[in-house]
């Protein structure tokens, strides 16, 4: 796999965008199972497999680190922190909550062209998701970003849009029976922002944020994301042994 479009960053905000790819790369990795607790994340193989340099691969891996997916062990690297089913229901929480509050302010706030907008994009999305197109994926979290914008909490939205990155938004279409309950929470929401009913709103949007979580636990499960791993506790205990760079032979002149 290859990032052939940012290969070679420009500048910093090329950098920081190519760190925040990678980080999200290796975090779906972990949530799927792929990546298991307790496997080494090695810095230099993941640049080769992404064929990228490898700044930004461990800038992507101290994002992670803050989010609790991987840490650094001091002289052995970044290794995969352990990841449940509890820690999935903390993450839909923890956007339900935010999301629910952001849906209530936007609801005394919209105007007549914002609810028209808004209804736009739900009609989009449904279209699109009858019509087999994947962007139905993109229009419901178009949606959903609207809101958010509409709320005008700009220091709220970012924190809603910090934890919407924890959960990579394709896990939602792979969720069985999600979408069809996307389409049907979608208007029943819109219908009670109409009505400026702003507590029944941000019942319906924790209602419908919370509702994938046990579905995509369920998936998840079914696909081996929770077998058995190492055990971190002896991970941390092995001893810590110092690579040493390679040293270069001289030449000796007779």
């Amino acid at each position: 796999m290859t990032f052939e479009s940012h290969s070679r960053p420009t500048d910093g905000a090329q950098q920081q965008q190519l760190s925040g790819t990678v980080a999200s790369y290796l975090r779906e990795k972990i949530i799927s199972g792929q990546l298991k607790p307790g496997d080494f994340l090695r810095i230099d193989a993941i640049s080769t497999e992404l064929d990228i340099s490898t700044t930004p691969v461990r800038e992507g891996l101290l994002l992670l680190q803050s989010e609790s997916f991987v840490r650094l062990l001091p002289r052995r690297g970044f290794v995969v922190n352990s990841f449940n089913k509890e820690d999935l229901r903390d993450i839909f929480w923890a956007q339900a909550i935010v999301g629910a509050e952001l849906a209530a302010r936007a609801t005394l706030r919209m105007s007549e062209e914002d609810l028209e907008k808004l209804q736009e994009l739900d009609a989009q999305h449904e279209n699109a998701f009858k019509l087999g197109d994947p962007d139905h994926i993109q229009l419901g979290y178009e949606f959903h970003r609207f809101i958010n914008l509409m709320a005008k909490s700009p220091r709220l939205a970012l924190l809603m849009g910090n934890l919407t990155k924890q959960l990579p938004i394709r896990f939602y279409a792979e969720i069985e029976g999600q979408v069809a309950d996307t389409l049907k929470y979608h208007p029943i929401i819109l219908d009670a922002m109409r009505m400026k009913d702003g507590d029944a709103v941000r019942s319906l949007m924790f209602r419908h944020i919370m509702s994938g979580a046990e579905k995509l636990i369920d998936s998840l499960e079914r696909a081996g994301a929770w077998e058995a791993a190492a055990d971190l506790s002896e991970i941390q205990q092995e001893p810590q042994v110092e690579e040493r760079p390679a040293v270069k032979r001289r030449k000796v002149r007779a």
